[in-house]
């Protein structure tokens, strides 16, 4: 029987490539998102997953018409930028609205089903940035440092039902989330243009990134592999630089990360 896979954020870069890759595996794919961008197989339901009736009700209605969901992927997410001290607490609400407390709503939504049924597969989508958090997009890294814990107590969680956690955290990549990323250069002057020096390096880098496809293919790996990492990211270059953070001494790898974005 042909897996069901429901994606957050299938409308666009990273989420519409594993959704894509999914469909191309032989998985009934259902988008939940708030832009219907039609893909060849693929049902899209309208979600906004900061709002918590419109979660569940596209949830239910994935179980209506196929009866469970074996796959959760969430993408669903965005993007600020700019100097913690000039941050509107509005924007960094928003920002752990959507990546952390989204991602949040759905699994919760998800999860009595997988429950009940003793099996399922929930993948989050983290970053590099979780775990090398980078100056000026201080709210971003924040929220995927969160969705790094999250899952990995949630791990421990749901593991006597069968239900298995992994987490992907893509490095650079080319995708339209630089464009719609939401830039402040409040404070610039003050910052010596470093907030301004900061993002541009960052966007060039992305725009010199890994292309979505492959991210995608990460993803759609961790959420059909019987046994998939709990924590794993996008490429060689990107784990080692993950794992040297780690072993590094904190001052020099802070150190290493002022001379590559705060400088």
């Amino acid at each position: 029987m042909d897996k069901i896979a429901v994606v957050t954020g299938a409308s666009g870069g990273i989420g519409r490539e594993t959704a894509r890759i999914l469909r191309e595996k032989g998985c009934v794919v259902y988008d939940l998102s708030r832009s219907d961008k039609p893909q060849d197989g693929i049902t899209h339901i309208p979600c906004d997953v900061t709002d918590e009736g419109s979660v569940k009700a596209a949830v239910d209605a994935v179980i209506e018409k196929s009866g469970g969901i074996d796959i959760l992927v969430c993408c669903a997410g965005m993007g600020i930028s700019g100097a913690v001290e000039f941050t509107d607490p509005k924007d960094s609400y928003r920002q752990m609205d959507v990546n952390l407390f989204g991602t949040d709503r759905v699994v919760r939504a998800v999860l009595p089903h997988m429950r009940r049924r003793r099996s399922g597969r929930l993948v989050m989508t983290s970053s590099v940035a979780g775990v090398t958090p980078i100056p000026f997009q201080t709210w971003y890294s924040a929220s995927k440092a969160a969705i790094i814990s999250y899952a990995m107590a949630l791990y421990n969680e749901v593991r006597p039902y069968g239900i298995k956690v992994a987490v992907v955290m893509p490095g650079d990549i080319k995708t339209g989330f630089t464009a719609a990323r939401k830039k402040s250069a409040a404070g610039n002057d003050e910052y010596a243009g470093r907030i301004e020096r900061s993002v541009s390096k960052m966007e060039k880098d992305e725009q010199n990134g890994l292309s979505a496809a492959y991210a995608g293919k990460i993803l759609a790996k961790a959420a059909l592999s019987k046994r998939p990492k709990l924590l794993c990211s996008t490429g060689a270059v990107y784990s080692l630089l993950c794992t040297l953070v780690k072993l590094l001494p904190t001052r020099l790898a802070q150190w290493v990360l002022y001379r590559l974005y705060a400088k």
